[in-house]
């Protein structure tokens, strides 16, 4: 999988396949990225989410069985353009205790299938030309999210692997584009990775419940104890490109400084000869089947 074309964009696909991630500066240009903010801004003007579905997002396993297993919103997502919010942001009742637009941990899961700015981001030509420089010959889009990493309290997601709530038989199928629509410094909460983490197989799976069952998931297997001195943080520059692959562990911290840490992110999948899970929280629907990524 993920095997070099012999393209330009090619040329570090060996540090790929041996560290389980790449950088890649300059992807998007300055305008690129400010027609990105643009439009997300547009979008969060016009968000609308009723008091019980106001959802805060977590990646500590407690907490997302608690908060998102629990509810449909979350679940039911995967088709469509939905906010989930940072901790702390709501007071019991569900109003909000900061400005709206300070309060959203992200938007997902679908602004790749009916965001008309997202979709031409998604299936730019020079997506489609990374890609068939992976060697992918028919890659499928999963999911999309932006993530806003609010400053002074965008909270950290712990060690993971994407694989975890997006698995495939066989592993190895699963490719993260994770796009800094702002820069990312070791301040603002920029990612962290294990390198060569993506070779091990994967250490727990979030699942599906039975239907009406609650929590909605369940975690097989647990995260093990990672030691911090594995990781290398990768600060990158607006409109780089950090290609991850679905294996390798990564994380980032909390964001504690006066700046935000924009970022648009989707997942593909390499849909020949791969099964995708009946498990996964994740599931194409017959209003969006997984779309093919080249157009």
């Amino acid at each position: 999988m993920f095997e070099s074309r012999g393209k330009p964009e090619s040329c570090s696909c060996l540090q790929f396949q041996e560290d389980g991630f790449l950088v890649l500066e300059g992807f998007l240009s300055a305008d690129e990225c400010a027609a990105i903010q643009q439009r997300i801004g547009e979008i969060v003007a016009e968000m609308d989410v009723p008091p019980h579905c106001r959802i805060e997002f977590s990646t500590q396993e407690e907490e997302q069985l608690q908060a998102q297993g629990s509810t449909d919103y979350f679940l039911s997502s995967g088709d469509k353009i939905r906010f989930f919010f940072e901790k702390g942001v709501f007071d019991k009742k569900g109003n909000f205790l900061v400005p709206p637009e300070k309060s959203i941990n992200k938007i997902g899961h679908a602004l790749h299938a009916h965001d008309p700015v997202f979709r031409s981001v998604t299936h730019s030509p020079k997506m489609q030309a990374l890609a068939r420089s992976l060697g992918l010959q028919m890659p499928v889009v999963l999911q999309s999210m932006y993530i806003f990493k609010q400053p002074h309290f965008g909270g950290e997601v712990s060690p993971h692997q994407d694989a975890s709530f997006l698995y495939t038989e066989p592993l190895g199928r699963v490719l993260g584009m994770w796009i800094a629509v702002e820069d990312a410094t070791l301040g603002n909460g920029c990612l962290w990775f294990i390198p060569g983490s993506h070779t091990s197989g994967v250490s727990r799976r979030m699942i599906r419940a039975p239907a009406g069952s609650v929590p909605c998931t369940s975690f097989l297997g647990s995260e093990p104890i990672r030691d911090n001195r594995l990781f290398v943080p990768t600060p990158v520059r607006r409109g780089t490109l950090v290609l991850i692959h679905g294996e390798v562990v990564h994380k980032s911290e909390q964001n504690l400084s006066d700046q935000s840490r924009q970022a648009y992110t989707f997942h593909l999948m390499e849909a020949a000869d791969t099964v995708w899970s009946p498990e996964n929280w994740l599931q194409p629907t017959a209003e969006l089947p997984f779309p093919p990524l080249y157009t």
